[in-house]
């Protein structure tokens, strides 16, 4: 270490002057630290309630898809029905003796059409938004515990250096110390952008549940 006081007052203490090496360490520190806030029981509890929501609509628009598949099968079969049984009765009709029996079975699809239109509604109008408003909102309050784990192991690291840093201190009463550019930075910078994702998720999740109300008045 080469260095004059008089001309540089202002000291930057590095554990290697190898820049590659202390970004790859940084790197790893930070990856490290990221994942002990990863493993906070709040966090893993928030993730798994988000997890469990995210499944319930994933299986609603399944179901949606899979009646709409339904419907389209079910209304082609219902036209080619309504020909057979018009023919038939149009032909038993000839033979002097009506027969009803296609329009039984036309009129069974056309109940099932029925029935599946009301469940589509009921999906699309109520349980698909609601089911997405509780995904968007667990969603948000996952990502809220993910910001505020970070920030704490960052609080918890930053009071770590300061506190080894006091000997220093002691001797040259006062030793500025920037936390921006490591790992202490790093997870609140993370931590900040965990904030503005949640809060646009948020903002999602009002809008939707504005729309839903002002629809339906619930």
């Amino acid at each position: 270490m080469s260095f004059h006081v008089a001309d540089t007052p202002t000291l930057q203490a590095v554990a290697t002057e190898d820049e590659q090496a202390l970004a790859q360490d940084l790197q790893a520190r930070v990856e490290e630290a990221a994942g002990q806030a990863e493993a906070q029981p709040e966090v893993v509890e928030a993730a798994e309630a988000h997890r469990v929501a995210q499944e319930q609509l994933d299986r609603l628009r399944v179901a949606e898809r899979a009646l709409n598949r339904h419907a389209k099968q079910s209304r082609d079969h219902l036209n080619d029905l309504s020909q057979t049984a018009l023919d038939g009765l149009v032909e038993s009709a000839a033979s002097g003796k009506l027969e009803f029996k296609k329009l039984s079975e036309q009129v069974t699809v056309e109940n099932q059409i029925r029935a599946i239109t009301r469940a589509i509604e009921k999906l699309t109008e109520h349980r698909l938004p609601l089911a997405q408003i509780a995904s968007l909102r667990e969603e948000a309050h996952a990502l809220q515990s993910r910001a505020r784990a970070m920030e704490r192991i960052a609080q918890e690291r930053a009071e770590k250096v300061l506190g080894q840093l006091r000997d220093a201190v002691s001797e040259e009463v006062v030793l500025p110390v920037d936390m921006s550019k490591g790992v202490v930075g790093a997870l609140l910078a993370r931590a900040a952008g965990l904030k503005r994702s949640a809060v646009q998720v948020s903002e999602s999740a009002d809008r939707i549940e504005r729309e839903y109300q002002e629809r339906y008045g619930r």
